[in-house]
């Protein structure tokens, strides 16, 4: 399968007919989520809002069908942190959509918080960014097949430039003997795409009719950046971070064009990464951009694979 060609400015517009579809997006309360799904469902798709804060999640379903009459949207609980709540999504989920699943957006997710441990134990940041998506897509693998013919479904999974600084420490993987916590985001982040990679490469070696793609969105203005100074109580941090955001950062609708693109864009071939076309990539439409070689290290991604069934306890598309 060849790359398709980039259409100059691509828009929300040139998203095709997505009738029939059904797509997950976690963390759809708001920001890039919320408008990776009510644009999904504007074009068709019916969306399933896999959300932490299902009130919150009502509030976005109705603020999806009052824009645009007619959408298809349920609101569902998961807890990314919590592997006995992706278990119990996605059974439920499973047992309701027997057509299967053809996208799957993996875009929940927390930045440079203070040190966290989820309910399972697991350092917060690759508890939510990579390990619950990881569990998630394991999961959810069978119905993604279902679905996956004659086009392949799409696994896409929201990164960040962040992933430039990012290191797999593989001997403090969750920071428990030092944690900062950049680090540790751009760490989850790198994980991000380590996964992408992998499970693109094992997905193509079983002929699974499934792609796996990675997007990152530049710097978008969203409520990411404010929950770090939150949940330190630094009131002069929050407000730095709400006027760089409305002095530096695109908007949110715009940050979301990769995730669409990726998701949607015909004859995308798996293993991709989109990002905005502008200096930097800090703002644009959505392109092809290249990863560091960290991202692209075969050997550390097999090494992430491995320790992640173990954390997780879900082994898929083993080899």
């Amino acid at each position: 399968m060849t790359t398709a060609a980039k259409p100059i400015d691509w828009t929300a517009s040139d998203i095709p007919n997505l009738a029939g579809f059904d797509a997950i997006v976690t963390g759809a309360n708001s920001g890039l989520g919320l408008v990776t799904a009510t644009q999904l469902a504007a074009h068709g798709a019916h969306v399933t809002l896999a959300v932490r804060d299902t009130e919150r999640g009502e509030f976005a379903a109705e603020s999806i069908r009052t824009s645009s009459p007619g959408a298809t949207v349920e609101v569902s609980h998961l807890d990314l942190a919590s592997l006995t709540s992706v278990r119990q999504f996605t059974e439920l989920w499973i047992a309701a959509h027997p057509a299967g699943l053809n996208l799957l957006i993996n875009n929940a997710g927390v930045m440079a918080i203070p040190r966290r441990e989820s309910a399972d134990g697991f350092e917060m940041q690759l508890a939510t960014n990579h390990l619950g998506h990881f569990a998630l897509t394991g999961l959810l693998l069978p119905a993604l097949i279902t679905a996956g013919e004659p086009e392949r479904s799409r696994v896409v999974t929201v990164s960040s430039q962040a992933h430039r600084f990012g290191r797999m420490n593989f001997d403090d993987l969750q920071g428990e003997r030092k944690y900062r916590a950049w680090g540790a985001y751009g760490q989850s982040k790198l994980a991000n795409l380590l996964f992408t990679n992998e499970l693109n490469r094992r997905l193509r070696q079983a002929d699974v009719p499934v792609s796996a793609l990675a997007v990152h969105p530049g710097y978008a203005a969203t409520n990411l950046q404010s929950a770090a100074p939150r949940m330190k109580g630094s009131n002069r941090g929050e407000k730095i971070m709400g006027l760089a955001n409305r002095v530096l950062a695109q908007s949110a609708e715009m940050g979301a064009l990769p995730t669409l693109y990726a998701a949607t864009e015909p004859g995308l071939p798996g293993g991709l990464y989109v990002g905005p076309d502008g200096f930097g990539e800090q703002r644009g439409h959505p392109t092809v951009v290249g990863m560091s070689a960290a991202a692209s290290n075969r050997a550390d991604a097999s090494r992430l694979w491995v320790a992640s069934e173990e954390l997780t306890g879900v082994h898929y598309l083993n080899g």
